[in-house]
């Protein structure tokens, strides 16, 4: 037909063998091709900026934002934060992250959802786990800070900071501090023995053993141990402690 062959003769006019093409063109398009396969080869990966997380919105606008559903927010801040360290194609160690801005994010978790625990996992056993000193104690901080509102119900993660504090910072000041918080504020029946008792074991371990003596005998003598083993633990302490107590007196190699 008269339309097939004007198309086929249309085509082989159309197709130029590679031995037709000038050299120079051939050389040109090599070098281009060979300089975009450089240039992509040590052109620099993406790198992960710390910096990009911004500030948390203030409270109020999050409570507007919220529509009514703060707990639903909540855990969806909580998890764009945990998520924020793994961008596309990008990946941001927690050690980079700018931790006063992650401590402001789960504060305003936190507010929006006060009976949230999820926030204060995060810091004491997530992000407080960097080996970074000065992070960790940031982080620290915020769980003992947040503690204070609410000690019957966040004292699981103000005891983890104060074995995080004695055990990888080596501070037994502040391990005290953690702990004694838990025993004069935690009194509910839902915090158990152990931790109340904490403050016990960091003094002894300081050497204060005549604060560690007073505490047990002010412990066994207010009337809030209820657990009968719990209270055999304290007075066979207490005992301890005097004894220890003695023995440093009568060696002067140890005052």
């Amino acid at each position: 037909m008269p339309g097939r062959g004007t198309g086929t003769r249309w085509a082989t006019r159309s197709e130029r063998p590679v031995r037709d093409v000038p050299l120079l063109a051939l050389l040109l398009l090599a070098l281009g091709l060979a300089a975009q396969v450089s240039w992509h080869a040590w052109r620099p990966g993406p790198t992960a900026r710390a910096e990009a997380l911004a500030e948390p919105p203030a409270g109020a606008v999050l409570r507007v934002a919220s529509l009514g559903d703060p707990v639903a927010l909540a855990r969806a801040l909580m998890l764009w934060l945990q998520a924020f360290d793994n961008q596309p194609g990008l990946s941001i160690p927690f050690r980079e992250l700018d931790y006063g801005r992650v401590r402001a994010w789960l504060g305003r978790v936190l507010d929006l959802d006060p009976r949230g625990q999820y926030p204060l996992l995060a810091a004491s056993r997530l992000y407080g786990e960097v080996p970074v000193p000065e992070k960790q104690r940031v982080m620290l901080d915020f769980v003992h800070e947040r503690f204070l509102a609410d000690p019957d119900r966040r004292w699981p993660w103000l005891a983890h900071a104060a074995i995080v504090a004695r055990h990888r910072l080596q501070d037994l000041p502040l391990a005290l501090k953690y702990a004694r918080a838990i025993t004069e504020r935690a009194t509910g029946p839902s915090v158990p023995p152990w931790a109340r008792d904490m403050t016990v074991l960091v003094l002894e371990e300081m050497g204060e053993l005549e604060a560690a003596r007073v505490l047990v005998g002010g412990l066994l003598e207010s009337g809030r141990l209820q657990d009968p083993h719990e209270a055999r633990f304290l007075d066979g302490k207490l005992r301890e402690l005097e004894a220890k107590s003695v023995e440093k007196s009568s060696d002067p190699t140890r005052k």
